[in-house]
C-alpha cells in the first residue's frame, strides 16, 4: 500500500503576485525614508544617543552654571579708573546677587566721588536673556536701559553695563578648545559664542576657567564688527562660605590706555537674600533721601 502525500486546499496555495519595477522602486524609497524619519525622530529625543558629548564640555559648562545659581552674596569695594598717565577716579561699589527660579537678580550702586549715584539691576533669565534697569545722576524713577546702551562705559570706566553679568555661560552655541596654562593654572579654556537669539554686544568670548576650581582667570571678549578685544583678568581666588570668588578684576581694552580694576573689599557668600531687597524703586528712594 502506497502513502500518498495529503492534498492540500487550493485556496491555501500562496499566491505569486506580480510586483511591478516602478511599485519596487517605491517600496525601497518608502523604507529609506521611514528609516531617516526614525533616525531624525531619535535624535531629537535622545539627542545625546546621536551625537556623542564632550564630557569635559559638560561638565566645565554645568560646573559653571551651577557656581552662578548658587550665587547669593552682598559685597563693598570700589570701582577705579586708571588712566594711561596713572590717573585714578575712584567710586565706591555696593552690590547684591541671587539667583531666583526664574534667573539671577543684581543689584548695584556706584557712587561717584560727589553726591551723584548710579543704580542698576539686572535680571538674567535661565536661558541667559538680560534685561536691565537704571537710575542715573539725576533720575528720580527706574527706567529700562536700551539695548542700544548695553555697551557704553559704566561711569566711564572699562567695565561695559553688559559686563556685570556673564550671560555667555548661558548662550547656545559652546566649545571647549585645547587645555592651556594661564600663569600657573591649567585651564579649561571655553569659547561662548552668541547667537542671533542673544541680546549681546559681543560676537564671542572666550574663557580660561581653573580646571580645579572650575572658575575664570582670564576672560577675552570679542565685540560685534570690531574686532578690538577686551581682557578681564582675576585677582586673588579664594573662598568664602564655600563660594569661590576673585578680590579683583581687571578690565582693560585692547588698543586703549589704562584699565579698570574692581576691588572687593568684604562682603558675605550667603547673605539670605529675597526679593523685596532687589526693588530698585527702594534703593533710588533711599539715595535721594541720604542726600
Amino acid at each position: 500500500m502506497t502513502l500518498s502525500a495529503p492534498r492540500r486546499n487550493a485556496l491555501s496555495q500562496p499566491q505569486a503576485w506580480p510586483v511591478s519595477r516602478d511599485q519596487m522602486d517605491k517600496l525601497r524609497l518608502w523604507t529609506i525614508q521611514s528609516f531617516i524619519a526614525l533616525l531624525l525622530l531619535v535624535s531629537l529625543v535622545h539627542p545625546s544617543r546621536a551625537f556623542a558629548a564632550n564630557p569635559d564640555l559638560e561638565s566645565v559648562l554645568t560646573g559653571t552654571r551651577q557656581r552662578i545659581e548658587k550665587l547669593d552674596y552682598r559685597l563693598t569695594g570700589r570701582l577705579t579708573r586708571v588712566e594711561g598717565n596713572g590717573k585714578r577716579t575712584s567710586y565706591k561699589f555696593v552690590a547684591k546677587a541671587h539667583w531666583f527660579p526664574d534667573g539671577l537678580r543684581l543689584l548695584c550702586e556706584i557712587a561717584g566721588p560727589g553726591s551723584e549715584k548710579t543704580s542698576l539691576l539686572l535680571h538674567m533669565s535661565v536661558s541667559g536673556h538680560v534685561t536691565i534697569e537704571a537710575v542715573h545722576p539725576g533720575e528720580k524713577a527706574a527706567t529700562v536701559l536700551p539695548f542700544e546702551r548695553w555697551n557704553d562705559p559704566l561711569v566711564g570706566t572699562d567695565f561695559s553695563y553688559e559686563d556685570m553679568v556673564e550671560s555667555q555661560f548661558f548662550w547656545k552655541h559652546q566649545e571647549l578648545l585645547a587645555p592651556e596654562k594661564y600663569g600657573a593654572r591649567d585651564c579649561f579654556v571655553l569659547k561662548s559664542m552668541s547667537g542671533s537669539q542673544d541680546r549681546t554686544y559681543y560676537d564671542s568670548v572666550t574663557s580660561w576657567i581653573d580646571r580645579g576650581i572650575l572658575y575664570p582667570v582670564h576672560v577675552v571678549k570679542t565685540p560685534r564688527g570690531t574686532g578690538q578685544q577686551k581682557d578681564f583678568i582675576y585677582y586673588g581666588l579664594r573662598q568664602v562660605d564655600g563660594v569661590w570668588s576673585a578680590t579683583q578684576v581687571e578690565a582693560k581694552q585692547q588698543g586703549k590706555p589704562g584699565s579698570s580694576i574692581m576691588v572687593i573689599e568684604r562682603g558675605s557668600g550667603k547673605a539670605h537674600l529675597g526679593r523685596k531687597d532687589f526693588d530698585i524703586r527702594q534703593s533710588s528712594d533711599q539715595g535721594e533721601k541720604a542726600k
